[in-house]
């Protein structure tokens, strides 16, 4: 069972880790990060305006007027035409299609869920967790301010948001766009893994089960 697998998920959730959890147990690439360097290394752009990309998505009607209303959308303009956050999107959205082309694979984010929404055989996980959770697992992890955690999660998950309904023209988080919602803060971090490894029919090892 060949699967490709994206997942997206809440700010502080542990996405992220269930996703690589996930990867090594069924011994299948792993691309988060990972897509930036080689959508950099094939579009001559830098690393950095692919990082930056998703950051300016802080106000979706601003981000909005400021990529304009259907910069990608009209088939009869040329990709030189595009805005430079619309070529950043393009030429990521085309590296994720190629990874996903070569076989089973997890990918974490990046409207990778939209992207592959007509491809066969991917599977599409959203990760969340309850805010206080994800404000101790974000203080504890990426060393916020105990009085800023909350505000610094919220302010991400609205940036996602806004980055993804921009680009993917759905709503981010939302129940259909997913084959599988799960609560990491009640379920584990392992079990969430093994949640996952049982609902593709694989057993807690990544063995195919009958």
């Amino acid at each position: 069972m060949n699967k490709v697998i994206t997942i997206s998920r809440q700010f502080g959730s542990g996405g992220r880790e269930i996703g690589a959890k996930l990867a090594k147990k069924l011994e299948i690439p792993f691309y988060d990060n990972e897509l930036i360097t080689r959508a950099a290394k094939e579009s001559g752009f830098s690393e950095a305006a692919f990082e930056n990309a998703e950051k300016k998505a802080s106000n979706s009607l601003l981000y909005s007027i400021a990529m304009g209303m259907n910069a990608y959308g009209n088939q009869d303009i040329g990709f030189t035409h595009l805005s430079l956050d619309d070529q950043l999107y393009l030429a990521q959205a085309n590296v994720i299609r190629k990874v996903a082309s070569e076989g089973p694979c997890i990918i974490v984010g990046r409207c990778a869920d939209y992207i592959l929404r007509d491809i066969p055989n991917v599977v599409h996980i959203f990760i969340w967790a309850e805010l206080e959770a994800r404000k101790k697992r974000a203080v504890k992890l990426y060393n916020l301010k105990e009085h800023k955690a909350e505000e610094e999660i919220l302010k991400t998950d609205k940036r996602r948001a806004n980055y993804y309904n921009y680009h993917a023209n759905e709503k981010w988080g939302r129940a259909e766009n997913y084959h599988l919602s799960i609560r990491s803060d009640f379920a584990g971090m392992d079990n969430t893994v093994d949640c996952i490894l049982h609902f593709l029919g694989y057993g807690e090892r990544g063995t195919i089960t009958s």
